[in-house]
């Protein structure tokens, strides 16, 4: 009898520790932040000795600056970056230097050894020239700079020629990914606006972020990956949606138009016994309202967002008024473009607007 005691006491303790660490490991698993203003951190990334390993992919370790509350990358042969945006839906990462002079950190730029790469590659040639020379055309590299020199930086085969045909001393050529392709109008950059990088694994976690799920192992001993908690969806599914309107609305028109004409019938006769002359009725069925319906939580939420640099790196250059607001972008803003036309908005004026109206404010074609 004592050794049945004993052992059903072991047994609960041990369903009360594993429920215990269970619990604890969930938890700590769960969104974090390193501040109020920081991006949310969730599955693939985990922060360090804040969360288990097991809540993150390997290479998507993430640490926080004590002192400025910024979330740090350390990419394996580049250093620190500071992460200033992630899109868990386009699986897209910005990064930036956190000593402000990122072209620096771009000589030494490797990103082989952890699992991102860049969205759009450009090539860019750096040159010394002596201080003063073209800088009224030109864009210098203030951080790289200083009272005998100036540091340009460009993509142009144009302003290449030049620089290379004139005493600027070439330095090196060095990809860089940016966030938009530079065009052949744009001479020179200082290089300071965000590093636009992606990941390919783990894959599906995009898919699963647009459905509104959570991505993540499916055991902390295990590398498989599940979508998690997806919302479902209430309601009748479209196609029965529409059945219903055809199957029940024409019918209904039908008895309707007949009743109208049968009460119709019914006072045309009743007028001519008393031989009183009425004004001809002309009965009509109003057509339906329309119903403006916006695009759901998920799919707005999917939509890829920009964060604007000093040199305003937009698809489109010259669109630096938001066309709902009417107000101008601020650098370092945070805008939302919509994929199929890229035409960008205020984060706040479009999603409202998209929860209303399922097409660009613009160009008014289908935002899906």
């Amino acid at each position: 009898m004592n050794i049945l005691k004993v052992t059903s006491s072991i047994l609960l303790l041990l369903f009360f520790f594993s429920f215990s660490y269970l619990a604890t490991s969930t938890e700590l698993c769960k969104n974090s932040v390193c501040s109020s203003n920081s991006p949310g951190i969730r599955f693939p990334f985990w922060i360090q000795s804040r969360q288990l390993e097991s809540c993150g992919y390997p290479g998507f370790g993430l640490s926080c600056n004590n002192a400025t509350q910024k979330i740090l990358l350390n990419l394996p042969y580049s250093g620190q970056f500071i992460v200033q945006g992630i899109n868990y839906t386009t699986q897209q990462i910005w990064i930036n230097d956190p000593n402000n002079c990122l072209p620096k950190q771009l000589f030494s730029l490797n990103l082989s050894g952890s699992p991102f790469k860049g969205v759009h590659q450009q090539e860019f040639s750096f040159f010394n020239c002596s201080s003063g020379f073209l800088k009224d055309q030109l864009t210098p590299i203030i951080c790289l700079s200083d009272s005998n020199h100036t540091i340009f930086a460009t993509s142009s085969r144009r302003v290449f020629d030049v620089l290379l045909l004139s005493t600027c001393k070439f330095i090196t050529n060095v990809s860089v990914p940016v966030q938009w392709p530079f065009d052949e109008q744009i001479l020179s950059s200082d290089l300071n606006d965000d590093l636009l990088l992606t990941w390919d694994e783990p894959s599906g976690c995009g898919k699963c972020e647009s459905r509104g799920g959570q991505c993540g192992f499916k055991t902390n001993s295990s590398h498989e990956i599940v979508c998690s908690n997806v919302p479902h969806k209430s309601g009748f599914p479209r196609s029965a949606r529409y059945a219903i309107v055809i199957g029940v609305g024409v019918p209904g028109s039908l008895c309707l138009l007949g009743l109208l004409c049968f009460l119709f019938g019914k006072v045309e006769s009743y007028n001519a016994r008393r031989r009183i002359e009425i004004p001809e009725f002309n009965p009509t069925i109003a057509p339906p309202p329309k119903i403006m319906v916006g695009l759901d939580g998920p799919t707005i939420e999917s939509y890829p967002k920009i964060v604007l640099g000093e040199s305003w790196c937009l698809p489109k250059p010259n669109d630096n008024t938001c066309p709902i607001c009417l107000s101008e972008y601020q650098a370092k803003e945070t805008l939302k473009s919509i994929p199929k036309c890229q035409h960008c908005f205020h984060i706040e004026c479009i999603d409202e607007w998209l929860s209303l109206n399922a097409t660009c404010p613009i160009c008014r074609n289908s935002s899906q």
